[in-house]
């Protein structure tokens, strides 16, 4: 006959091993998407990508956060002016979204008005919209700053998301960009933000934390 304290002890050791088998799975893939976020990697855009890129201008969710803006890629594809950066990210190959890093100080069209110097200005986006919500964003934008601040010299990052799209304005307020004011740029009314070196988060921590 099996006693009281033993049935209890048993049940007891049961619900234990369960609760380790359910964290060791949890561990298990949050280590698993970690390893592919690692997978995603910037390469530069060139005028190979015309055509993806012109298809990822006119999806819907591409046209609502930037809906008034002519990137020219007929023509920027060809340029490597030395104040800017236009990169394709690629998880495991496949092209997935594209990040413009440009010294607003510099960009000959002047965008961004009167800056100081040792500054980064981002743009960012998925391409398609069935690679929203799986942390690629999130990743893109990690190593997006990080590129930035390898430079000494930066002292921070700005960038001008719509003021309508809370969605990414509560995406950069989580990777530590602080408001700064709204502002119109052309036709678009935009909240700007601003990163500083002094308050960046550290990659570690922010490496799946978030998703875009």
């Amino acid at each position: 006959m099996v006693s009281m304290g033993h049935s209890v002890f048993m049940q007891c050791l049961y619900k234990i091993l369960c609760q380790k088998h359910v964290t060791s799975q949890m561990l298990y893939a949050k280590s698993t998407k970690q390893a592919k976020m690692t997978m995603i990697k910037f390469r530069a855009a060139t005028i190979n990508d015309l055509n993806l890129l012109r298809h990822w201008d006119e999806q819907p969710h591409t046209v609502v956060s930037d809906p008034n803006d002519d990137w020219g890629w007929e023509t920027e594809l060809l340029r490597s002016p030395e104040w800017r950066e236009q990169l394709i990210a690629e998880l495991d190959g496949r092209p997935i979204g594209f990040v413009q890093i440009i010294d607003p100080l510099l960009e000959d069209s002047h965008y961004w008005g009167e800056v100081p110097e040792n500054l980064r200005a981002i743009d960012i986006w998925i391409g398609e919209a069935d690679d929203l919500g799986k942390g690629y964003g999130t990743e893109m934008m990690r190593q997006a700053i990080d590129r930035c601040f390898a430079s000494p010299e930066v002292t921070a990052i700005i960038i001008d998301p719509l003021a309508s799209n809370v969605r990414a304005r509560k995406f950069y307020e989580r990777l530590g960009f602080s408001f700064v004011e709204n502002r119109t740029f052309g036709e678009d009314f935009c909240a700007v933000y601003k990163l500083e070196r002094s308050s960046r988060r550290v990659s570690k921590g922010m490496s799946g934390a978030w998703i875009l």
